[in-house]
């Protein structure tokens, strides 16, 4: 069959179409929340950057408050080595005597003046169109030498002191976006140059961001971390892309909720990460990024959206939102970033020590990556925790599912009398139980 150009711009439309529907959640949430975001200096240098600005300028007419934060390692190094200036690092920081000092603050200033002049950019015909985006900078970072370390002396290299909340708040109420260089000033008026990812971490601390996000280096990590998980990975490496886990960790345990870490090869990814239930990058969380809990009456209209098509395949007895309402206190969801992505109940016959197994659903997105079984285990804790001996299930579609953890066969009479009442015929479901530990 031949596609047509209607053809293409119908499933054009369609995309778009669905993706905004998806993304309006995100967009309701995100309105007026604080973003903390760093790049470092490769990601200037990378061919993506001018869309990473562009997708910056969409946040901001999004009414998120954004403040920016960028690096600048790779661009002072080439100046350093244009200019035959030792390049000297101890423990991951620059040593910053007065040459490599006078280099830096040549480089950042530039990279500043770069930046804000692509935010300012607003023709016709492109990403930024109308954008008129006002940006401000300032000595809004106090600093202090790091001093001597292991005998060695940083020198100019120094650490953050304290951020300027109120002077960034000023702005931010203003509807401007806040871009910070990798400098610190000191009371005596000195000059530090400071990481990037630092100063991210305390601006996002101090402020109480909603998020901090970082952009680097962050192939190989995975999708989620939790503070502890991410301590892991860290501990006996140096990997690059360690910096941005590193103050992502600092950050969790500052009191910043959630750290994003994106790909800076990944060209869109700050919108995917923002805008998608999966995201394109890793997520580092003080708890878990899944948790499992007690279903609410907030929840019946979530858990009816997953179970909607296997009811219609018959996996599933169909269940009205008033059913749904009245025995909501049967049920245990596993809720992703606030969506309902699967569900379990639990009906217990405690004169018989049995407890019934039922609804057990994933949706389609996120089976066969054990949230099932996940699900089964927190339900079969419940049951123990109400002196019950053993789970029974009944199933027409999904028999060797249950088999593989654990269940076996058993007869309708086996079970309790209350149930067998209830047992449909016509539906013929298969029965099978499963003795608790």
């Amino acid at each position: 069959m031949k596609t047509t150009n209607d053809d293409l711009i119908s499933v054009n439309n369609a995309t778009t179409t669905s993706w905004f529907r998806a993304a309006a959640p995100y967009i309701h949430a995100h309105r007026g929340s604080t973003f903390v975001i760093a790049f470092d200096g490769e990601t200037i240098a990378s061919t993506h950057f001018d869309n990473l600005i562009h997708d910056l300028a969409l946040l901001n007419s999004l009414g998120i408050r954004l403040v920016l934060i960028y690096g600048a390692r790779p661009q002072i190094e080439q100046q350093c080595n244009t200019h035959n200036i030792a390049v000297n690092y101890h423990q991951g920081l620059r040593i910053t005597d007065d040459a490599s000092l006078k280099i830096a603050k040549s480089v950042i200033g530039k990279l500043r003046l770069d930046i804000e002049a692509k935010l300012s950019f607003s023709l016709p015909h492109t990403p930024m169109a109308d954008a008129r985006i006002r940006c401000t900078s300032g000595n809004l970072v106090a600093a202090q030498p790091v001093g001597i370390k292991d005998g060695v002396d940083l020198e100019h290299t120094g650490e953050v002191r304290r951020i300027d909340t109120h002077g960034i708040e000023q702005q931010l109420e203003q509807g401007n976006i806040v871009l910070l260089p990798p400098l610190g000033y000191s009371p005596t008026g000195e000059i530090f140059n400071l990481s990037a990812e630092a100063i991210a971490t305390a601006t996002a601390s101090a402020l109480t961001a909603d998020k901090l996000i970082l952009i680097g280096n962050t192939q190989q990590l995975a999708r989620e971390l939790t503070v502890e998980q991410a301590s892991k990975v860290l501990k006996g490496s140096s990997n690059e892309q360690h910096h941005s886990l590193s103050a992502a960790v600092k950050a969790c345990n500052a009191g910043v909720q959630r750290v994003h870490l994106l790909d800076r090869s990944i060209d869109g990814a700050l919108l995917q990460e923002l805008f998608s239930r999966d995201g394109a990058g890793t997520l580092v969380s003080a708890g878990s990024f899944e948790t499992i809990r007690q279903a609410t009456i907030d929840d019946v209209g979530g858990i009816l959206e997953l179970i909607q098509p296997l009811e219609d395949n018959g996996t599933l007895v169909k269940r009205s939102r008033e059913h749904l309402e009245i025995e909501i206190a049967h049920f245990t969801v596993m809720e992703r970033d606030g969506a309902v992505v699967a569900c379990a109940s639990l009906y217990p016959y405690p004169e018989n020590h049995v407890g019934e197994l039922a609804c057990l659903a994933v949706s389609s997105g996120y089976q066969s990556k054990g949230r099932g079984k996940q699900l089964l285990s927190a339900i079969e804790q419940q049951a123990v925790s109400r002196d019950l001996t053993s789970l029974c299930v009944l199933t027409t579609q999904t028999a060797h599912w249950f088999i593989e953890h654990g269940f076996t066969s058993a007869e309708i009479n086996e079970l309790p009398v209350k149930k067998q009442r209830l047992y449909n015929y016509q539906r013929n479901a298969k029965v099978f139980s499963k003795v608790l530990a």
